[in-house]
Order: structure tokens, then sequence, then C-alpha cells
């Protein structure tokens, strides 16, 4: 599957992706990318398990930081968090699992996503948990709670907020109730998509996890439009690695 990324936010919500996880035939790799650099500049410091930002890492198992983001097998609730994903509840692939549910935890401020590849019908097709519900308000709980799977969401451009100009708003498409946002790794790539695309880029509803379901796996929405020619997913300077795998450190 697609490499993953590891991005990291502010308390203000300022994000950028930091890191990029893959695998080959050895194990998994990772290194830091070019928004590594500008995020040090705000407060952004090293992992202690990837002290370097010129360094590539490798593992043959993945890496705790990674791995901790999974809930055990063990636990009770691991297949109703399987669900949760929309994933058979057979899957077992740690970096798809990662990939769906975004690997956030309470206690810091890290994500986890992957970008898109064509689909073999030449379309573009991204899968994510609406962000930001659970500070719209009763309104939005409401109006979440009235959604059906298949519902086509409204997405709508939001160029004067004041912490992302990119941000892309989401909202029910019947009532006009904004409910939450697009992801914002994933903002660049749709303002593209819609400009190339227009009307034929649409967003829908995927699943629906009622509550007491966390609120960061309540909506999960799928995008999908015509892959615009040339188009590259995810391709700023911030999305490179730094380093090559030519200069490897052993991280496990």
């Amino acid at each position: 599957m697609n490499p993953l990324f590891l991005s990291w936010r502010q308390p203000d919500h300022r994000w950028w992706p930091v890191g990029v996880l893959s695998r080959d035939s050895e194990g998994f790799v990772f290194s830091y990318t070019e928004g590594a650099y500008a995020a040090a500049k705000v407060g952004f410091r090293p992992l202690s398990a990837f002290p370097d930002l010129d360094q590539v890492y490798r593992s043959r198992t993945l890496f705790p930081i990674f791995q901790n983001r999974l809930p055990p097998r063990s636990r009770p609730d691991y297949d109703e968090f399987v669900e949760w994903l929309d994933l058979h509840r057979d899957e077992q692939d740690p970096l798809v699992l990662l990939a769906r549910s975004g690997g956030r935890r309470q206690t810091d401020m890290f994500e986890v996503f992957s970008g898109p590849e064509p689909q073999d019908d030449g379309r573009y097709r991204s899968t994510f948990f609406l962000h930001g519900l659970r500070h719209r308000g009763p309104e939005a709980e409401q109006e979440v709670a009235r959604l059906k799977v298949g519902d086509e969401l409204t997405l709508e451009e939001e160029p004067g907020n004041p912490v992302d100009p990119q941000a892309i708003r989401v909202l029910a498409r019947v009532r006009g109730v904004h409910i939450g946002f697009v992801p914002r790794y994933l903002c660049a790539d749709v303002h593209t998509l819609r400009t190339a695309a227009g009307d034929a880029a649409r967003v829908r509803v995927r699943r629906l996890n009622p509550a007491p379901t966390p609120v960061q796996f309540r909506v999960l929405c799928e995008l999908e439009s015509p892959w615009p020619a040339g188009f590259r997913p995810l391709a700023g300077p911030e999305f490179r690695a730094i380093a090559t795998v030519q200069a490897v450190t052993a991280a496990g």
C-alpha cells in the first residue's frame, strides 16, 4: 500500500507532515520529511526513537510509536474498533488499520494518514473520518444523527479561516448544517480536484457509527472524483523525504 505520513499539529491546530513510514521486503522504514524543518521553527522536536532528521530508520517489526497507536488484539472491543473503520473483521495489516483510523491518541499531537492512488477505473477515491465534529456543537450532532449511509455531503471552501485558509467545510446537504471539516492533509488536493472536476468531485457518507462511538470515528466519508491528467496527490515539498535509503539507522 501507499506510504503513511506522520503529521504533527500545534494546539492552535496548525499542522505539518513531519515523517513518512513505508514497508519493503526487509521490514519497515521511517524518515523525516521536509515538513519537519518548517515544524521545527514553531516547536517540533525529533522523536526520541528517531533523533536525527537526516537519517533513515529501519526495523524488522513495526516501530513502537506506530504500533502503540492501535489497540491490542486482546482488547475485548478490538473487533468493534475494526468495524468502526469499515474494514473486514479479519484485517490484520497494521498499515491498513493506521491509514483508516489515523492513529490519533489523546496524549500527543500526531496523526497518521496515507495518500490515494488511482483506482482501476482511473478515478480518485479517498476515505476519511470527518474532522472537527466535536467542536461543532449540539446542532451538528443532531444533524449527524439524521444522516444515512450514502447521503451526499456538501463541500464549502473557507478562505477566511484564521488558522488554515485552505480549510474546507463539510455540510449536510439537505439542511446545510456545518458538521465538520475535510482533514487538512487532503485540502490542497481537494481544491485541485474541485477546480478540475467541479461538481464531479463528490463526497458521501460511507459509514455511520452512532454514539457512544468516539467522536473521531463517528462519520466515515468517501471522496470520489475524476483523476485529472498529470495530477499528483500530496505533491508539496513538505511531503518529500529528507534522507535517502542509503543512510540507514536501525531502530528495532
